[in-house]
């Protein structure tokens, strides 16, 4: 339930509607804390016959009660109808900002490798590193990423390039040490219905970058963007990363459909992820565009300085020169990318490019 406030609600009326979900058992979450504009009602208890909805169009400063906001109502534009801006350091995704372009190794393996990829990152007017520390692989004897060391390379890595950091966090334990170095919270398709790391990831105060699982719904898929909301997640993004499907001929199927219906259903950005959609590098940059050009928040891309050397994700990697090629597809389909201040010359170049109209 939804409670939409007159525009000259003030903090009494807050309090009143406060009180009554208490009563029955539920809480207010509010559209912005300084400014209210729109009260979630939330929790487990039910509204028989609609009486605490009448009783809350009752009050005067009510303009309107939404009964039926759906399963994941944070989420959803009920409570949001415009589209929300993401929050990660400097840099905003969604929202009506300029797409952002995340991209780094699937594992981060040595300094040299993660400086490397961060500098190419900068040069193509990435605004974003991502680069995974810790790795949850199919096979147990698969390489399990460097763990806190990758941490700490990370922030080297951001402190050299001026790139905030997203890197996937596997356990409640961990949250409180990724989130020491981490600049936003990534939540793997593996874990995207591990409900105890939800809510310990929304408690961390870092945004959440959360990856469709492959045989998840819409509807599922919101309903973990409500866990990380409703603990207290700043800013949850979504990313599309492919469904399982029939055909060996790609790694999963990208739901580019998927990506923009969810859109109609939720306030929160939207982004995809080419190279775990198809396992292979030479769809991720064609698969970039078309979610550019749909109108998607953003691509997140794996990168290495050789892919066929890579210890995770080789074959769906993209080298430096492609993703100096991605960069060069962007701007010449007219889409801008978002980017920081960066220190130039310790970044090793401007990325003054994404400026190009």
């Amino acid at each position: 339930m939804i409670v939409v406030l007159n525009a000259g609600a003030d903090a009494g009326v807050i309090r009143d509607i406060g009180a009554i979900a208490r009563r029955a058992g539920l809480r207010t979450v509010a559209d912005d804390p300084a400014k209210p504009r729109r009260l979630a009602l939330v929790g487990a208890a039910p509204d028989p016959g609609g009486v605490l909805a009448d009783e809350l169009e009752n009050l005067a400063m009510v303009s309107l009660v939404i009964r039926e906001a759906g399963p994941a109502p944070l989420a959803s534009r009920h409570f949001r109808p415009e589209p929300t801006a993401v929050r990660v350091g400097s840099l905003r995704i969604g929202g009506g900002n300029p797409p952002v372009l995340a991209a780094g190794p699937c594992a981060v393996e040595s300094s040299e490798q993660l400086l490397s990829v961060a500098h190419a990152a900068v040069r193509a007017g990435a605004s974003l590193l991502r680069g995974g520390a810790f790795k949850p692989r199919t096979s147990p004897y698969a390489f399990q990423g460097l763990g806190p060391e990758a941490l700490r390379l990370l922030g080297e890595a951001r402190a050299a390039t001026g790139l905030p950091v997203v890197t996937e966090v596997l356990a409640p334990d961990l949250v409180e040490l990724v989130s020491e170095v981490a600049d936003m919270l990534q939540i793997g398709a593996r874990n995207m219905q591990n409900y105890p790391l939800l809510a310990a990831a929304g408690a961390s105060g870092r945004p959440v970058l959360l990856k469709r699982a492959p045989g998840a719904t819409l509807e599922e898929w919101l309903l973990a963007a409500e866990y990380l909301l409703a603990s207290g997640a700043p800013g949850v993004v979504l990313c599309e990363r492919g469904l399982r499907h029939f055909d060996p001929s790609t790694r999963n199927i990208l739901d580019l459909a998927g990506s923009l219906a969810v859109r109609e259903l939720s306030h929160l950005p939207v982004i995809i992820d080419p190279s775990h959609a198809t396992g292979r590098r030479d769809l991720v940059t064609p698969l970039a565009l078309a979610g550019l050009a749909a109108g998607l928040d953003g691509v997140i891309v794996e990168v290495h300085p050789d892919p066929d050397a890579a210890l995770s994700d080789g074959a769906q990697s993209l080298d430096l020169d492609g993703l100096s090629a991605l960069a060069d597809a962007i701007r010449k389909i007219g889409v801008s990318l978002a980017t920081l201040d960066l220190d130039v010359a310790s970044a090793g170049g401007s990325p003054g490019w994404v400026r190009a109209g």
